[in-house]
């Protein structure tokens, strides 16, 4: 079933170094770089505030990027990417896993429902599609192998190692 997905929930508190949004995405540091610099995925736990500051991803950030990778891997243009994942942001993204996007080559399609797939198909537009939900527990099972951290409050984040020693300093 496209749409009958049981996920569970991860630690919103929880950050991914890029190397590792990387790795369970599948996509190049060059990419992440560049997704994140034109605004396509920004990290949501922590963004690069200087040299020396490391960005956080969430895990649905990582979703967003595996989704990404899917639909270039698919062939769309990363101009009808970003319209889509624009589309996603405004819909909200409390039930991602029940969307299925649908795409001809050309323009992304969402589904909600067996019947929208059924009727996309039928209208001969549909050539491929990427359950949410299925992509959701593939970055799961990725993520539990790979290193997190616990996102700091901004005022307990250092941002190099010599502001670190300073602040230990003042405490000790």
């Amino acid at each position: 079933m496209l749409f009958d997905d049981d996920v569970s929930p991860l630690p919103s508190d929880a950050g991914y170094r890029g190397p590792t949004a990387c790795n369970a995405a599948g996509i190049t540091y060059r990419q992440l770089d560049y997704w994140a610099r034109t605004g396509l995925v920004e990290p949501s736990v922590r963004g690069a505030s200087g040299s020396g500051t490391q960005r956080l991803y969430s895990f649905r950030d990582i979703l967003l990027l595996k989704v990404i990778k899917r639909l270039l891997d698919a062939g769309i243009s990363l101009q009808q990417i970003r319209t889509a994942v624009h589309h996603l942001r405004e819909r909200g993204t409390d039930d991602l896993t029940r969307v299925t996007l649908m795409s001809d080559g050309a323009s992304v399609y969402e589904c909600t429902s067996n019947d929208e797939v059924i009727d996309l198909l039928q209208g001969g537009q549909g050539v491929f599609g990427i359950a949410i939900g299925g992509v959701w527990r593939e970055i799961e099972g990725s993520l539990a192998e790979l290193p997190s951290e616990k996102a700091a409050r901004d005022e307990d984040h250092a941002s190099d190692e010599l502001a670190a020693r300073r602040k230990a300093r003042q405490v000790g």
